[in-house]
């Protein structure tokens, strides 16, 4: 049975990882975490975390709408990339045993946390060694594919694919940061949506913990959206870093407990 204040704490940590989702990516470093710590089954707090952050990822879309302006057929050729992604992570998810997943779990979180901190080398070495040769639909369609596969990822677990998805957009197109952040929010909406309906089925979701985190996560998207250009995603980043890499070491060391 779930207190008021564990449900109370629950959205006030959504409305975090909303922001930060739509900042600088590791939100769910903070939301799946928040999860366990209230007793939720690992397996299960992945997925009422996948479910509840879902509303985040649209509210942050929506907020940089304006910078998705002349996107439509990156939006075209990608979302669905990352839909198909998501449902594929989302079935692997439930056909591994809690048990893997159990130890899966730190080494997942210290990788997310290794990601977002080396987020700005990606990005310049992929700016150094690559060329945006083709049409911007050529290299749509070339980069449908590694979207998918990042998309798995994300609906087997998900921290760090805001990161993923930034290297492998940056990899493709030539664009500023904020328009592919806005692309991101879009790919990562359909992925977690794609898999959040599968996992309805699941019976798994912890649903008053999902419903009043869905509502904090819909608030924090849609702030962090509209403040994006006016914070410095980079001290953000590194706090996200700090957590979950103390996060990924604690569930670490219980392994050996």
């Amino acid at each position: 049975m779930l207190f008021g204040s564990e449900l109370a704490l629950a959205g006030l940590v959504a409305v975090a990882a909303g922001m930060v989702n739509a900042l600088a990516g590791g939100g769910t470093l903070i939301s799946f975490p928040a999860l366990v710590a209230l007793g939720v089954p690992d397996v299960a707090a992945n997925i009422t975390n996948t479910v509840a952050l879902c509303p985040g990822y649209l509210g942050g879309a929506l907020a940089q709408k304006n910078d998705l302006l002349g996107q439509k057929k990156r939006l075209v050729l990608l979302v669905p990339a990352g839909i198909i992604g998501g449902i594929i992570g989302g079935i692997l998810l439930l056909c591994i045993s809690e048990q893997v997943f159990h130890l899966l779990v730190p080494f997942l979180i210290l990788l997310a946390a290794v990601l977002l901190a080396i987020q700005d080398r990606i990005r310049d070495w992929i700016n150094r060694h690559t060329r945006q040769d083709g049409t911007d639909g050529r290299r749509c369609r070339i980069a449908a594919l590694p979207v998918g596969l990042s998309a798995v990822y994300g609906g087997y677990f998900g921290p760090g694919l805001s990161v993923i998805y930034l290297a492998v957009l940056g990899l493709f197109f030539d664009d500023s940061l904020t328009r592919l952040n806005a692309l991101k929010q879009c790919i990562s909406l359909g992925t977690n949506v794609a898999a959040a309906v599968f996992f309805l089925f699941s019976g798994l979701i912890v649903w008053p913990l999902a419903l009043v985190m869905a509502v904090g996560a819909l608030i924090g998207g849609a702030i962090g959206g509209r403040i994006a250009g006016r914070i410095d995603p980079g001290q953000l980043r590194w706090t996200i870093v700090t957590i979950g890499t103390a996060v990924g070491l604690y569930f670490l060391i219980q392994l050996f407990i």
